[in-house]
């Protein structure tokens, strides 16, 4: 039964649409038209919380990808499909690291189309015979999807590529996105069909269906996500160009583990979620995460690896033996160099040929024994670029053999038909060197494959009769698996010069020295082998996942905004009715509130408190079952100037260092210090930071040193925060100070002067009073207010408070602390303080409501 259809793609934008049902054995024909599901219990679509299991098993993995990995034959007869495994597939070689126990379930498309009359029974025979979900797209769905948004947008903005002109890739395309975001809906509705959300982990694959996490956390709060880069990931400055930006990185972040090839792509990564979103990460015993929402996303950085086993048994067939030894006959004498690339503009074909002419004419001695062979395999994309790179490439070619070719001797052979596998692998056996001159390039596997060729076995040793296994590479710095092969020589694809240079190189190293080298490649490749890659990645999934069970979460956020919330099971949000009826209830209140950050946002320039803050706090302060404190950073002056009308306030300045009880006392230390001669020498170092620091500045109190960064380059204004922190260490390392750092900031100030003295000072207050506390509220938003929170946490434990005490330590935003509470931002604080004050009034009004009722009757 057909119960919604989706007419309007923005709706799937908006990420409203509900989610499939579970399945029983049959599979029903969901999404196998774009936009058309299946019925739906209302209960559970709307429920975002629930992570109820399907009647799958347990202990499996739920691979999705772009495609699936099998192979799709129609019949002689037509009557139907036959199937197959695509051994070639990465999907299916990294079973090889999951351990026989592992179920594993693939979710992707077909290569082929299928007609709609078919698909119930392919979907059948597939999942039956290979555990494989198919997911079937519109070809006109598809080709915007893939041949539009993915790989006229993604794929050249994440290989450096921006389209400055029309001719330069394509424009953004909001159709395109929208189509995007269909099919990786459709993928989340198949995922939906078949997981067991409580016990699978689902790994999705690279740049296609980034958005699925996102579709698949809405659903399943508490899943077990993760997600692959396979290609590229750019800088900061490439990637914020993409008008999507902000949805992909946040759906991401939806993850619980994201893995990239290299530290450079990883690196990337990081800091667009700091520059765009505004996150930081934290490394921790070798783990790199990202907080997000109370959650760790994990960030992993292996590169892929090949599979040795399937790459073995070719170079074990009769016919690779065959193939080979017909190659040493067609190159007899020859010195051959070896290019294997897709047809594409980022695998540097046409560089790759200059550098062989020019190799040529540096190098005339190489004339008539040096070849370069280059297999170019099929592009995987259509369009303008590719027909110009085959021309640029043929014609290069061309002139390349007219100028230093001769009868009999070719310098270049430009094979663009599909090889055999096992033929490949013969080209690859007899190479001298492999030159791989790619100008972007996610992985590129063809190094490792070369290497193990290489290393050969017995009868293609017979054949061969060399030396000490040796192999050589020339490898542009720009492609994933350049930081893996240390003994490679390493270029810049571009400079031609160069590469030409390492081409010599690579030739006339000695025997000795290629042998070295291809041993050490030879170990890291053997080892770190697909299955290897497979394993760590799971692993790694698995310790990400490990406490999903014992947290509290819920999902917030409308559409690709949508975001889930992790808690420690005693760290809550405080809610306005709970502490305001406690707040009704009690007598001996006390209040401490930091100002900075708490009651006025971080972000604002104007930091002066407006007519409300002061209409709350004169609130609070005008009940006399209260005692309120503010602490500040700021100095005594300011204070004294902003808060004038709050006559009953309780003010302390430069974090505890001067505290005043009432606007009619004096200012009073109570730390005492007599000599601030460091400031002479902590001052001229913070004035360097800041002249070579564009943004920062230094902000001198009485008591302390504080030098600012909020409005300099994040990534720099970081950087340079640790080396001060660092240098400021040193160099006053014997003067009687602490050096701190901070939310956009690193401060210098006498020891012992700490917020937390602002909490013992209102306790002590209180207690000359002979007010027991039965009420406290503690609130703080950075490093400096979790001394606070300490006080209040250790005095509740001993008999500073009432036994039936309410204590309330509130921090601003979800991080780690002290508080058992916290609240989102500035706006729910003082929301929840008006609340509060609110309560003072009531109480005030009903009070001289009493009052006046006796004098009346009197």
């Amino acid at each position: 039964m057909v119960s919604r259809s989706y007419s309007n793609l923005m709706d799937l934008v908006s990420g409203d649409s509900p989610a499939v049902g579970l399945v029983g054995k049959r599979l029903p024909r969901v999404m196998t038209v774009a936009g058309i599901v299946s019925e739906l219990d209302e209960e559970n679509a709307n429920s975002v919380n629930s992570d109820a299991p399907s009647s799958v098993s347990q202990n499996r993995v739920i691979i999705v990808g772009n495609q699936l990995p099998v192979r799709a034959h129609r019949r002689s007869d037509k009557s139907g499909w036959n199937f197959s495994w695509d051994e070639d597939s990465l999907l299916l070689q990294l079973k090889d690291g999951l351990g026989d126990d592992i179920e594993v379930i693939y979710i992707g498309c077909l290569r082929e189309e299928i007609d709609l009359k078919e698909q119930d029974d392919v979907s059948q025979t597939l999942l039956d015979t290979f555990k494989c979900v198919p997911t079937f797209l519109p070809p006109e769905l598809f080709s915007r999807f893939y041949h539009g948004f993915c790989k006229q947008q993604l794929w050249p903005l994440f290989h450096y590529m921006l389209p400055l002109s029309p001719d330069l890739g394509g424009r953004f395309d909001r159709s395109l996105w929208r189509a995007y975001v269909s099919v990786n809906k459709i993928f989340a509705d198949k995922v939906m069909e078949v997981i067991n959300p409580e016990d699978d982990f689902v790994w999705v694959h690279d740049y296609h269906l980034m958005i699925l996490p996102t579709f698949l956390r809405k659903r399943f709060n508490r899943i077990k996500l993760g997600f692959f880069l396979h290609s590229p990931f750019p800088s900061s400055e490439i990637y914020r160009t993409l008008p999507v930006r902000d949805e992909l990185l946040r759906a991401l972040l939806n993850c619980d583990l994201i893995g990239f090839h290299t530290f450079d792509y990883a690196r990337h990564f990081l800091s667009c979620c700091g520059r765009m979103l505004g996150l930081s990460y934290q490394s921790k015993r070798g783990y790199v995460g990202i907080e997000y929402y109370g959650r760790t996303v994990s960030i992993k950085i292996l590169p892929v690896g090949i599979h040795l086993q399937q790459l073995q048994s070719v170079l074990n067939l009769p016919e690779t033996e065959t193939k080979v030894a017909e190659l040493l006959n067609q190159f007899k004498d020859r010195i051959v160099l070896l290019g294997v690339d897709d047809m594409d503009i980022f695998k540097g074909i046409s560089l790759k040929l200059l550098a062989m002419e020019q190799f040529l004419m540096q190098h005339p001695e190489w004339r008539e024994k040096a070849v370069l062979v280059q297999i170019a395999n099929p592009a995987r994309g259509r369009g303008r670029d590719v027909h110009e790179v085959q021309t640029e490439s043929y014609s290069t070619a061309k002139r390349i053999n007219e100028t230093f070719g001769s009868p009999g001797y070719e310098p270049v052979i430009l094979i663009d038909t599909c090889l055999q596998f096992y033929e490949k692998i013969a080209y690859y056996v007899i190479a001298e060197c492999c030159l791989v001159t790619a100008v972007r390039d996610g992985m590129n596997l063809i190094p490792y494959e070369y290497i193990i060729c290489r290393q050969g076995n017995e009868r293609l040793d017979h054949l061969l009769q060399p030396d000490p296994k040796r192999s050589m590479l020339v490898v542009s710095e720009f492609i994933g698996c350049s930081p893996s092969l240390s003994g490679a020589i390493r270029v810049n694809p571009w400079n031609v010069d160069l590469v030409a240079e390492a081409m010599d190189t690579a030739l006339t190293m000695s025997f000795n020295e290629k042998q070295l080298r291809h041993e050490k490649h030879y170990r890291y490749v053997s080892t770190h082998d697909v299955g290897y890659w497979a394993n760590s990645f799971l692993q790694d999934l698995e310790r990400a996942c490990r406490d999903h069970g014992r947290r509290r979460c819920w999902g917030i956020g409308f559409g690709l905004g949508f975001r889930v919330i992790t808690l420690d099971p005693n760290f809550r949000k405080l809610f306005s009715e709970r502490i305001v009826s406690a707040y009704r209830r009690t007598k001996n209140r006390a209040i401490l509130l930091d100002y900075d950050g708490t009651m006025m946002p971080q972000t604002s320039i104007n930091k002066m408190p407006n007519s409300e803050a002061i209409s709350i706090l004169n609130s609070l302060c005008r009940d006399p079952c209260n005692i309120v404190f503010l602490v500040s950073g700021k100095d005594k002056d300011t204070l004294t100037e902003w808060f004038a009308p709050c006559e009953k306030l309780l003010l302390a300045a430069e974090h505890g260092y001067f505290m005043r009880q009432s606007q009619d006392s004096e200012w009073e230390t109570h730390v005492p210090v007599s000599d601030f001669g460091w400031k002479q020498i902590a001052e001229p170092v913070m004035k360097l930071y800041t002249e070579t620091t564009d943004g920062s500045n230094i902000e001198a109190k009485e008591s302390a040193l504080v030098w600012h960064y909020q409005y300099a380059d994040p990534d720099f204004g970081s950087c340079q925060a640790k080396e001060l922190l660092d240098h400021l260490e040193s160099v006053l390392s014997s003067e009687p100070v602490s050096v701190k750092s901070g939310q956009h900031y690193v401060e210098v100030k006498p020891q012992g002067v700490t917020k937390g003295l602002v909490a013992e000072h209102l306790l002590s207050l209180m207690q000359e009073k002979n007010m027991l506390p039965d009420f406290v509220l503690c609130i703080g938003d950075d490093r400096s207010d979790e001394d606070m929170f300490e006080v209040i946490s250790n005095a509740n434990e001993g008999l500073a408070f009432s036994p039936v005490a309410e204590v309330f330590a509130c921090t601003v935003g979800q991080k780690p602390s002290r508080a058992k509470y916290y609240l989102e931002d500035t706006t729910e604080i003082v929301r929840m303080l008006q609340g509060l004050a609110t309560a003072s009034n009531q109480r005030e009004f009903v009070s001289a409501s009493q009052t006046f009722s006796i004098l009346h009757v009197m």
